[in-house]
């Protein structure tokens, strides 16, 4: 699948709402009962979506699809959060019944778990868009809140990434025991950090000497894992505003 191809195939999946259709009586709220079944389907096809992108190996490209698709993502998700206010549709409030609500209400909660998905997989491009973004900020706030109490993630096997998400973007205070389970390695690290400097960061290092071998520069301690960054150095990434 080329890049073109790629990013096709992930608008689709943003913009394509998992509206309930029929009245079913269950218990409690049926219509929500109904949306969350469809609701494990659409999740199976955003991970698969994740899993192809995570095995393009190259992260120049993993950028450029990033960049498109957060765009896309926060734009879907801006323009649902609209169409809810104005209808004055509460997260936990009955299901809507009105077709364009409907699909309102799911983007808003499927893409706002698609973007934990991104966030955790790949926490250093996202960063590197989203941490000087004030708006995607205050709408994956909003997101987050309104998925919180929707009713959709209670109990469920999806209910762990609102809070995964929101402390690795620093919007809640990290857990002692925070890990992001998806943390890349420190080689992985270091071909993020190169592709992230052609993307158009500025970037600071201290310099030290390497050890040299038979082929130039020997690998950094950080490219081999063998070394926790020294706390007294400065970033790594300075992204400028």
């Amino acid at each position: 699948m080329d890049l073109l191809q790629f990013l096709a195939f992930l608008f689709v999946l943003l913009l394509s709402g998992t509206g309930v259709t029929g009245t079913l009586r269950t218990s409690l709220d049926p219509s929500l009962e109904i949306y969350k079944k469809m609701f494990e389907v659409k999740r199976r096809e955003q991970l698969l979506a994740l899993k192809n992108l995570a095995q393009l190996n190259d992260v120049h490209q993993q950028y450029k699809i990033l960049d498109v698709m957060l765009k896309g993502l926060f734009k879907v998700l801006e323009d649902s959060r609209t169409v809810l206010i104005a209808a004055d549709v509460l997260p936990d409030g009955p299901f809507p019944q009105d077709e364009k609500l409907k699909d309102a209400f799911s983007q808003v909660v499927e893409n706002t778990a698609f973007f934990g998905d991104v966030v955790l997989r790949f926490p250093r491009i996202v960063h590197h868009y989203f941490d000087h973004n004030s708006n995607w900020n205050l709408l994956i706030r909003w997101g987050i809140s309104f998925c919180n109490q929707s009713g959709v993630f209670d109990q469920g096997p999806h209910s762990p990434i609102l809070s995964l998400m929101a402390q690795e973007l620093g919007i809640s205070e990290k857990d002692s025991d925070f890990q992001n389970p998806f943390k890349v390695d420190r080689r992985e690290e270091a071909r993020s950090r190169s592709a992230s400097e052609e993307a158009g960061e500025e970037v600071h290092f201290q310099h030290r000497p390497f050890p040299e071998g038979p082929e130039g520069r020997g690998e950094t301690p950080e490219e081999r894992g063998e070394a926790e960054r020294d706390p007294k150095r400065p970033a790594d990434l300075t992204i400028p505003v």
